[in-house]
């Protein structure tokens, strides 16, 4: 039975690239280590043990986070360099040492340090490994095989917060992160790196690519030189900014509100049932219609999220802004997998791509320290997160102008 995103279903899909769908997919699932959802499962025991206040972390974290994002630019053409097992074997290791790191922190520096490899390996070059590596082995059925991967995020941000948690119960906060690291090597890294050994033929089992998704090769300062990348990067920035911001500061969130610490843990069930169903949904959307007339739309949900999270009250609103959430998450997840290579093409796409990232990577830094800073200082919460809101709004009508022209033009 076929599908309306390719000319063979689904299981046939799965089956004929299993093991390069299965690699990327689990680099996306251990990225979760140094993802701001884990990390945060430890802030009250290292504000604790640390003498930290919320502001204190969130400087900390958004320190890390930039210095991760100036990192990434130069380490990120790594995969344009060596192959994908390499580069994820390493990636892999130099994450289990930072979980290691995490496990035995005795002060502020070093806790620097743990959070800095935590960001630049996880958050960053899992990513950009999977994701570079998927852009330049799938063409025709790109969107397909995307959407596939992308849902690694959302079995790790299903699973993981529950199994940190029962083992901060029987081993502690550090022992939790020994356990994080001896996963990495005993499991991650075997698997991945047998999964990913050989490079797969983007002519092969997966069609030729189609005029909409073909590309010229271009380089970097290509890119960097035009203006539609730095309005791209604008909108793009905004999911990681807003949801990194809102899941860092969710306890003082909810202790305004007067809801259970445990609400925003309940809903993350919810958020990666939603991203996981229109991660897939998005990745047929852009076979059928290319990245960028899909682009207009992944904000407009992360913009009611912002108002609902604001001006909403009731212990529910937690739950309306987890599945907004969910929807903006997969359509953005799987866009940023696709679109780069079909603008752009694959030849430079680790160069291209770790530039974007580091962008991300500083969009979810700024969040956490900007937004502490500005509590700190008595500026009301929702109020930001409800101008975060307006400017989900204002991207969207941007990008929709701007896709339209690029549709007609085709540049």
């Amino acid at each position: 039975m076929s599908t309306p995103g390719g000319t063979d279903g689904a299981g046939s899909f799965i089956l004929a690239n299993g093991r390069w769908l299965g690699g990327a997919f689990l680099l996306c699932l251990c990225s979760s280590f140094g993802q701001t959802f884990f990390i945060s499962l430890s802030g009250g025991d290292i504000r604790r043990e640390l003498g930290l206040s919320h502001g204190d972390f969130g400087l900390l974290y958004m320190l890390a986070t930039l210095a991760s994002a100036v990192t990434l630019p130069f380490l990120g053409r790594a995969i344009d360099r060596f192959s994908t097992r390499y580069v994820a074997a390493a990636t892999i290791l130099g994450l289990a040492a930072a979980c290691l790191v995490m496990a035995t922190v005795p002060s502020v520096p070093l806790l620097l340090v743990a959070l800095y490899l935590l960001r630049l390996c996880g958050q960053g070059m899992m990513s950009q490994t999977a994701f570079t590596a998927v852009g330049r082995w799938f063409l025709a059925q790109r969107g397909r095989a995307v959407s596939y991967v992308t849902i690694g995020y959302q079995a790790g941000e299903a699973s993981l917060p529950l199994i940190f948690i029962a083992m901060v119960g029987l081993v502690g906060w550090r022992g939790s992160w020994f356990a994080s690291a001896a996963f990495l090597v005993a499991f991650g890294l075997p698997v991945i790196y047998a999964l990913v050994s050989r490079e797969r033929d983007p002519q092969g089992t997966g069609g030729t690519a189609s005029p909409k998704t073909a590309a010229g090769d271009r380089q970097l300062y290509e890119v960097m030189r035009s203006p539609s990348f730095y309005l791209l990067c604008a909108g793009v920035v905004a999911p990681p900014f807003i949801v990194t911001t809102i899941f860092f500061h969710q306890i003082y969130l909810s202790n305004l509100r007067g809801w259970p610490v445990e609400l925003f843990a309940s809903g993350f069930v919810l958020m990666s049932a939603a991203t996981a169903a229109c991660a897939l949904t998005c990745g047929w959307l852009i076979d059928r219609y290319t990245a960028v007339r899909v682009l207009p739309f992944f904000l407009l949900p992360l913009t009611f999220a912002c108002f609902v999270i604001s001006l909403v009250v009731s212990p529910v609103a937690v739950f309306i802004f987890m599945g907004l959430v969910g929807i903006s998450n997969g359509f953005a997840a799987t866009l940023f997998g696709a679109l780069w290579p079909e603008l752009y093409g694959v030849r430079h796409l680790g160069a291209i791509r770790s530039v974007v990232l580091s962008m991300l990577v500083f969009g979810s830094a700024l969040g956490p320290g900007l937004t502490g800073f500005l509590i700190d200082r008595g500026v009301s919460y929702p109020l930001q997160i409800a101008a975060m809101g307006c400017y989900c709004l204002a991207g969207a009508i941007v990008l929709s102008l701007w896709s339209q022209r690029h549709s007609r033009s085709g540049a």
